[in-house]
């Protein structure tokens, strides 16, 4: 009991450290390969502008899952964003060799020892993966689907 318990305390530091949460005030980094600034909160808000993986911003609220930002570098640029967008840590966007993808997991704690970690359990196949993320849909289709499914919009 006493080994779950130590065992349970390191999962609980390390992933709190790894997702550690933004705050109002604070500076955050993009952590995705481009981050769509909105008019408010809510999926279906419109947008008004795009931040780029590694942009500095100072985080000027937080409400729930979203963080109104502005960037540092051009202040106009000023929105509501998903928070998982985001990273505490400094995101550096070139000059590393690695892809835009590499550089977003490693910013959310996706390492190459993760990597080979999950090589290690046997022979992975990402292909249906690849196969959902090429599904695209708009925004308006999604907004019919959620309209005609009376689905909570989450605005």
């Amino acid at each position: 009991m006493k080994k779950l318990f130590v065992l349970f305390s390191l999962i609980l530091l390390i992933s709190s450290a790894l997702f550690a949460q933004v705050r109002s005030g604070s500076s955050a980094w993009v952590s995705t390969k481009t981050a769509e600034l909105k008019s408010g909160t809510g999926f279906f808000a419109s947008a008004v502008g795009n931040l780029e993986m590694g942009t500095e911003v100072r985080v000027l609220s937080v409400n729930g899952n979203w963080a109104e930002v502005q960037s540092l570098e051009n202040t106009s640029q000023r929105g509501w964003t998903a928070s998982s967008n985001l990273s505490t840590r400094r995101i550096v966007a070139s000059g590393t060799g690695a892809s835009a993808s590499e550089i977003a997991l490693a910013g959310k704690g996706f390492s190459q020892e993760v990597e080979d970690s999950y090589k290690t359990q046997g022979n992975l196949n990402f292909d249906d993966v690849d196969i959902t993320e090429a599904n695209t849909v708009s925004k308006e289709e999604l907004y019919a689907f959620v309209v005609e499914g009376r689905l909570n919009t989450g605005e």
